[in-house]
């Protein structure tokens, strides 16, 4: 029997009328995103994840750098399961598998410059060293969008990163009323992470799953003003995943089953009048 096909929102439909947020939460482990939401600690995400919680997915790539590059030109993580799994964005080329009737198809290079080309407003608001804009490589992906943000207060080495990167992120969005894309790269569950746990003195699975609870308190402001300005669109997932030990291997860019696996969810976020739905069908 062939394999069933997913169905995902029909994004020619989202395109043009919904914002749309797309936030990593970057290195975040799938086996610590889904112990939290088990066990009810993330209330903001929950309220939008699926009955069950995070799906588990395989991300394209090992580190920061390379799996950006790959989710602006569509290949977001990928379901994990066997299948030809349609994707939301594609930026075309012939013979694609993954492209179906329901998939926002462009013929740019990027997915921020085809939003652009349809009239909006690109902001990137940085977190790691890769969005930091302070060497070359640094501007490679804030480059991709018409605005961007970053600053050691938005870094890995703040303890309040994630709301600062917040608060830049809602007063943008309360700059006009252009279709937005905002995107968001939380750098808060990066090393080093054990400040988000008094007395952890090295980074380690408690620390990361600390941070998380961190991260997760401090995007309901962003959730709210997404609901009071329009109808949006949002994407939430990892990146990659970051070995702590596990078969001797520390950190990422290696290929490990801490690293592959990364937690995903879309959903959409209804008007403030509206109670706010989980994933999308």
């Amino acid at each position: 029997m062939p394999d069933e096909i997913p169905k995902i929102p029909n994004m020619h439909a989202v395109v043009g009328s919904h914002d749309i947020v797309f936030i990593t939460l970057d290195t975040l482990r799938y086996d610590v995103a889904q112990a939290l939401y088990a066990a009810g600690e993330l209330p903001v995400l929950g309220r939008f994840l699926p009955p069950g919680g995070w799906e588990r997915r395989h991300s394209p790539a090992t580190f920061t750098y390379a799996a950006h590059q790959a989710f602006f030109a569509g290949f977001l993580p990928t379901p994990a399961a066997p299948g030809r799994h349609p994707r939301l964005f594609a930026s075309a080329f012939a013979g694609s598998e993954t492209t179906s009737p329901s998939t926002f198809a462009f013929g740019e290079a990027d997915l921020p410059a085809a939003l652009a080309a349809r009239g909006y407003r690109t902001i990137c608001i940085g977190g790691v060293g890769f969005f930091n804009k302070q060497t070359a490589l640094g501007s490679v992906l804030p480059s991709l969008f018409q605005e961007s943000h970053w600053s050691a207060g938005m870094g890995v080495a703040s303890r309040h990163s994630t709301q600062k990167q917040v608060a830049l992120a809602i007063a943008r969005l309360a700059d006009g009323e252009q279709r937005t894309f905002l995107f968001i790269n939380v750098a808060a569950l990066h090393t080093p992470n054990r400040a988000y746990l008094p007395g952890c003195r090295a980074d380690n699975l408690d620390s990361h799953a600390a941070a998380l609870r961190y991260v997760d308190g401090a995007l309901a402001p962003l959730f709210a003003a997404c609901a009071k300005r329009a109808p949006t669109f949002a994407i939430v997932c990892s990146d990659h995943g970051s070995a702590y030990g596990e078969d001797g291997y520390r950190g990422h860019r290696v290929a490990h089953d801490s690293v592959w696996n990364v937690p995903y969810a879309h959903f959409f976020i209804e008007s403030s009048h509206q109670h706010s739905k989980g994933a999308a069908p």
